[in-house]
């Protein structure tokens, strides 16, 4: 929703106020670019403004709920409100809220919040001022719809937020994804399955300022190319969060160490899987000079996923292993996986999976894994040397 005539979109951020003067600098700079690819990216014509603080994207009226949205899918976003810039008057901030009013309110309480940065001498008038006189101003407009104020709990809110040079006036503050802008971390390398919560795990760590590099384990014959399809199409999910960062899917073979692993492995096999596939993530960790891996791990969630099982995967590697996941509950991750747009790829029926042991191990020990696991190094310098770039 927006006020009449709006052609600027308000972007606030909430991390990135705690850092340094520099790293805010340097970092808003990073917001900045990421947020005109995001426009770029959906054909959107604006401008994005560099404000200490409160960036701004300026566009057309008709193109101002599409810039508002391209806003709260940037990472580092906290929200975002189209709005109504005027001169910092109380003449013209009332006017601009009768106007909103006006568009938006159809009954019920209403209240006007008002901010106001700048010294003591940059307005004749404080916040409270604003908002009493606004409410007024409000109020005398909305006499049709027999109003009621109500400053704790309102059913409408108005917003001003005034500043020495100019005055915002908007209806809501649109949510966004929060964290860090795209960029200002060093990559991981995430293992993505196709499933629900892989996808969920990478946009996590993306939050994070972190940008990703996608790796799937083509089973072969105990997935199937409709497997394949829907990890591609989870990737080209998350590649729409990421419009100026490299985002292409590498695609690692992996059905002769499964077929080995079922052929030879009884309880541990899952493990030894997953320890196959981080020797090979770790491998492209090094080549691409990326700080990690991240999964989509959630203790307890598989077999393989038990808290004395991850210890023995964990010791794979010398890499920190990221799992944004880990003390979600299934329920949290859908949600989240329905939100960010990755819940219906990863639904695509996919081939069976024939890996797994009919009684997996939950309780390993790394020598008990050991013990049984073949060796596996011939196969992850395979998979190193043949993995496949998919361009997104």
């Amino acid at each position: 929703m927006h006020p009449p005539g709006s052609d600027t979109v308000l972007v606030r951020y909430g991390d990135l106020g705690v850092k340094s003067s520099k790293v805010q600098r340097d970092m808003e700079r990073t917001l900045s670019g990421n947020l005109d690819a995001m426009l770029g990216a959906r054909g959107i014509d604006g401008e994005v403004e560099e404000v200490w603080s409160r960036p701004r994207i300026h566009t057309d009226p008709e193109d101002v709920e599409r810039a508002t949205d391209a806003a709260t899918d940037t990472f580092g976003v906290v929200s975002a409100s189209p709005c109504t810039v005027v001169e910092p008057t109380m003449e013209a901030m009332r006017e601009a809220l009768v106007a909103a009013a006006r568009e938006h309110y159809d009954g019920g309480s209403f209240a006007v919040r008002a901010r106001r940065a700048g010294g003591p001498d940059a307005h004749s008038f404080t916040s409270e001022d604003v908002e009493r006189d606004g409410g007024e101003a409000v109020w005398n407009a909305a006499q049709g719809f027999d109003p009621e104020v109500d400053l704790d709990d309102p059913d409408h809110v108005l917003y001003v937020e005034c500043r020495p040079e100019e005055a915002f006036v908007f209806v809501e503050k649109r949510p966004g994804p929060g964290g860090l802008p795209l960029g200002t971390q060093r990559p991981l390398v995430a293992l993505l399955s196709g499933g629900i919560d892989s996808p969920v795990a990478a946009w996590e760590a993306m939050k994070r300022g972190t940008p990703v590099v996608p790796l799937y384990f083509d089973f072969e014959a105990y997935g199937g190319a409709d497997h394949v399809a829907r990890a591609i199409e989870s990737a080209r999910t998350l590649a729409a969060y990421a419009p100026n960062h490299g985002f292409d899917l590498r695609v690692a073979p992996a059905g002769a160490a499964a077929d080995r692993l079922v052929r030879e492995v009884g309880a541990t096999r899952m493990l030894s899987l997953r320890r196959y596939m981080l020797w090979v993530a770790e491998g492209l960790v090094r080549e691409l000079g990326a700080a990690g891996i991240v999964t989509g791990e959630a203790m307890g969630q598989k077999s393989s996923q038990t808290s004395a099982n991850l210890a023995v995967t964990d010791s794979t590697t010398d890499l920190p292993v990221h799992r944004p996941l880990l003390t979600r509950d299934k329920q949290e991750i859908i949600q989240q996986a329905r939100r960010i747009g990755s819940y219906e790829d990863a639904t695509i029926e996919a081939g069976c999976n024939r890996i797994a042991s009919d009684y997996p191990e939950t309780n390993a020990t790394l020598e008990a894994v050991e013990a049984t696991e073949p060796d596996l190094e011939p196969l992850v310098g395979d998979a190193l040397e043949r993995i496949e770039t998919v361009p997104l």
